[in-house]
């Protein structure tokens, strides 16, 4: 049996959750409720749960307090939250799992169900954590999911990113290329703040590592590890508005 304890200060939230998995997950034992901070830690330690379905914004404090409040972080963590777009940026930083209010049952399920694949693994979870409440100091590591497990890279060492289907390949300054499973899309909204523009929809480019820009219709830019990635017509405009302020 998963064992699962539910945290969050509304109550509403609470069931919802709490019915979803009840009526569909007959592998799951629900071991408590909490409504905050500060009863949820106290449950979480004595509980020792698998997965704890945690919500972001509480009436004494955020799921983040409560983690950073624990000595060690031993289970999934499943963020429950409204759309909060500083907040969610430090969860898919960190590429931890949530689910947005309200609450749909398949995306509940989902995230249930990739416990039961996924082996646990500590080790990438304090990762996680840590990359988590890197958001602090301006996220400093993203961690990028790969077929092989997560990577933690720091942002300033990615020089650009390229969309390869369904994947996308990021080039960092190491000359290293890392493959990872999920679109540019995902990380173009991720990486917006961090000095990254999409100049083609097929290219991602840190602003940092651009050398020079070549006239066109479009143009292209020769990046600092002597690549060149073209720039699409409509995206030019904004590009050069960029690197001009930047």
């Amino acid at each position: 049996m998963i064992k699962v304890v539910i945290i969050d200060d509304e109550e509403e939230s609470r069931n919802i959750i709490y019915n979803i998995l009840t009526q569909y997950c007959n592998y799951v034992n629900i071991a408590g409720q909490a409504d905050g901070v500060n009863k949820g830690k106290e449950l979480i330690l004595s509980a020792q749960p698998d997965i704890v379905f945690l919500d972001i914004q509480m009436a004494d404090g955020t799921g983040f307090d409560l983690l950073e409040q624990l000595p060690k972080v031993e289970f999934r963590v499943i963020f429950v939250t409204a759309y909060d777009q500083y907040a969610l940026k430090a969860i898919k930083y960190s590429a931890l799992d949530y689910i947005l209010k309200p609450i749909d049952p398949r995306q509940l399920l989902d995230a249930v169900n990739k416990f039961k694949v996924l082996e646990s693994n500590f080790h990438i979870m304090a990762e996680q954590i840590k990359t988590l409440f890197g958001f602090k100091s301006g996220f400093e590591k993203i961690a990028l999911p790969t077929s092989e497990g997560l990577r933690f890279v720091k942002v300033d060492n990615i020089i650009r990113c390229e969309s390869d289907n369904n994947y996308t390949n990021f080039f960092l300054k190491t000359g290293e290329k890392i493959l990872v499973t999920k679109t540019l899309k995902d990380f173009e909204e991720t990486l917006s703040d961090s000095n990254f523009i999409r100049v083609h929809q097929s290219h991602l480019i840190n602003l940092a590592y651009v050398e020079r820009y070549i006239k066109g219709e479009g143009g292209s830019v020769v990046m600092s590890d002597g690549s060149e990635v073209e720039v699409s017509r409509r995206r030019k405009e904004n590009f050069l508005d960029k690197m001009a302020r930047n």
